[in-house]
């Protein structure tokens, strides 16, 4: 596949095996901690607090299959992490690289002209060492690369295992698809420049405003992709419209660049979405009548269009195959940060054909909250 190739030509100098974690900046991490668990299926694995001597924060860790997500709130006034907070409300700060060697990933990335988030440090306890460094990218989004082959611990030093039994079953998400970021005006090239140059990855496709735009709003994006393909950014810009766009609400509400939403995967997303509903997550409404022409639009699918229906679940084709996607309202109190559900069914592409019921039922959103 075509495909193929774009990834085995990447620049693959790190190289990056996967996204190791994903770590928000939250006002109340025992109380997201719970959400996560209760809403969406995460289980608890590690914590690190007053308990374990950390005077200064505390994190809880959840976990489901493949996706790891660490909650981290300031126990003090004056904190980077609370500073954070005030200026984007609950948001992603940190993703997390798994790496074979930190430090040649953090030397390699640097004197490409990535600027530098911490240097590589030797974190220890009995159970072993792991490095880890970090470089900024957009806003203030950092990406730390962590070497833990020398570890057999709960997650990291610093942290003990966390045991809570209030946790409900799992809804069947597997892995990190897809995380995209939005970034300021004029400002996508410049960003995807970076990735490509300071991290080797390489653009596997990009839409613009012919692609993705209504009567009132539009914006640009492009996806980059790491070497084995296991790590994907789609990155946003705004483009002209008559309204504001919903790159340009989250650029406001954020006060600046930062992660949009993460896409995670299921292999069955008519069972996991019907479980977030049960546990009282909002999606974004799709007319019915989306439904009407779907088989015409898409070709056999080996779902039920009637669950698709009453679920709001989408579905796009690309050359190998198709794709089922739906998408959250924001999680957080700002317009923010929300999440995808996808389900591929061999299609590598990222829902082309539902842009344009994408941005109505966002449109709607945002005329509910007076920001169109």
């Amino acid at each position: 596949m075509e495909i193929d190739k774009i990834f085995n030509d990447a620049k693959d100098f790190l190289p990056i095996l996967g996204v190791d974690y994903i770590e928000f900046y939250v006002g109340n991490a025992k109380q997201s901690a719970y959400f996560y668990k209760n809403a969406l299926g995460f289980e608890s694995e590690a914590y690190s607090g007053l308990e374990t001597g950390d005077n200064s924060k505390v994190s809880y860790v959840v976990k489901q299959d493949k996706i790891r997500f660490v909650l981290t709130s300031s126990y003090v006034e004056k904190s980077e992490i609370n500073d954070h907070y005030t200026k984007h409300g609950d948001g992603v700060k940190v993703v997390a690289f798994l790496v074979e060697d930190s430090a040649k990933s953090y030397e390699e990335t640097i004197k490409r002209g990535a600027k530098s988030y911490i240097e590589p440090i030797e974190i220890s306890d009995e159970n072993g060492i792991v490095v880890k460094s970090g470089i900024y990218t957009y806003g203030e989004t950092v990406h730390l690369f962590i070497e833990r082959k020398n570890y057999n611990g709960i997650f990291l030093p610093g942290y003990k295992e966390w045991k809570n039994n209030n946790s409900s079953k799992p809804i069947g998400l597997k892995y990190v698809d897809h995380i995209v970021g939005n970034v300021g005006w004029n400002e996508m090239n410049k960003w995807c420049n970076f990735y490509r140059d300071v991290l080797g990855f390489t653009q596997i496709v990009s839409f613009d405003d012919n692609d993705i735009s209504t009567e009132y709003t539009a914006l640009m994006s492009k996806v980059m992709s790491n070497g084995n393909g296991r790590v994907k950014f789609p990155i946003n810009e705004p483009a002209e419209g008559l309204n504001k766009s919903q790159i340009e609400e989250y650029l406001d509400f954020y006060n600046g660049p930062g992660v949009q939403h993460l896409a995670l995967a299921t292999d069955d997303i008519i069972t996991t979405v019907s479980e977030m509903k049960n546990r009282g997550i909002e999606f974004l409404y799709v007319p019915e009548t989306y439904y009407d022409d779907l088989i015409d639009r898409v070709g056999h699918i080996q779902e039920d269009v009637e669950l698709l229906r009453e679920n709001g679940i989408l579905i796009d084709r690309d050359d190998d195959g198709y794709l089922l996607q739906i998408f959250t309202k924001p999680l957080v109190d700002r317009p923010t940060i929300f999440f995808e559900i996808i389900q591929r069914r061999g299609a590598n592409s990222f829902g082309k054909g539902n842009f344009k019921a994408l941005f109505l039922a966002i449109e709607r959103e945002q005329r509910s909250r007076g920001t169109l």
